[in-house]
């Protein structure tokens, strides 16, 4: 067979690395020369340009679960707080770049980002020895962050106690009355190396007390929002996403 060179893919190469989608590919094929023999077409469509997208014909849109509701979980209790300032410790960064836009962020993650953005900051912090005062952080968030440290796999050293002692560092900053987000795996606990750990809703509140469990809220392994979950259920989750929103 010929090679068809694209811009990262080459034909040959598509059919080695997806076999089971080689109908679809032949079919892109038909597509491709179809629309270069259309007169109304207003782009020159090259073969080297090529660029097969197989995977997108779908009827619903796919997405990530537990990333996109506990964001949007989160965004929603800010717009309701709408602290001065939000400091948040690692989560990911549709959360702090989006809230940016209506309240100034500070971003802290071992890997800092190079985030160019109005209302935004980003700063190294390592959890376990946060740089704040005792008591001085009003609005707080760190989410589907906590299960990783002390695991290596962000490049932090290896902990087995990691989680336990940036737990700690995060319920020291936290000012008396403040708002504090917290998102991680919730199920039958265990530890998957070196990816996460898995907690009980139990190990969580013996965790974080005496800090006082205002919402929780959960992403069942069903892949389904609950809001203002009932603690039972996680009993019989394997990988849910437990969402809490704490006071101090």
């Amino acid at each position: 067979m010929y090679l068809i060179r694209f811009a990262k893919i080459t034909a040959k190469e598509i059919l080695i690395r997806f076999p089971k989608r080689i109908g679809f590919f032949f079919s892109y094929l038909n597509q491709f020369r179809r629309f270069r023999k259309d007169p109304n077409k207003r782009f020159d469509a090259k073969w080297s340009d090529m660029y097969p997208c197989l995977n997108d014909k779908l009827s619903i849109t796919p997405f990530d679960a537990h990333y996109t509701y506990h964001p949007a979980w989160a965004a929603r209790i800010l717009a309701k707080t709408m602290p001065k300032e939000h400091i948040d410790i690692s989560s990911i960064l549709h959360f702090s770049s989006i809230t940016s836009a209506f309240i100034p962020i500070k971003f802290y993650d071992y890997r800092p980002v190079l985030l160019n953005l109005p209302n935004y900051h980003s700063e190294f912090a390592d959890l376990t020895q946060l740089p704040f005062p005792d008591d001085s952080i009003e609005s707080l968030s760190c989410m589907h962050t906590i299960e990783h440290i002390g695991l290596g796999r962000y490049g932090d050293p290896l902990d087995p106690e990691g989680d336990l002692k940036a737990i700690k560092e995060l319920k020291r900053v936290l000012k008396p009355g403040g708002q504090f987000l917290f998102v991680t795996p919730v199920g039958k606990p265990r530890i998957e190396f070196n990816a996460h750990r898995i907690y009980s809703f139990e190990m969580i509140q013996e965790l974080w007390a005496p800090l006082k469990l205002k919402e929780f809220s959960m992403v069942n392994d069903e892949n389904k929002f609950i809001q203002d979950a009932d603690p039972e259920i996680v009993k019989s989750q394997k990988y849910a996403c437990g969402c809490f929103w704490f006071t101090k």
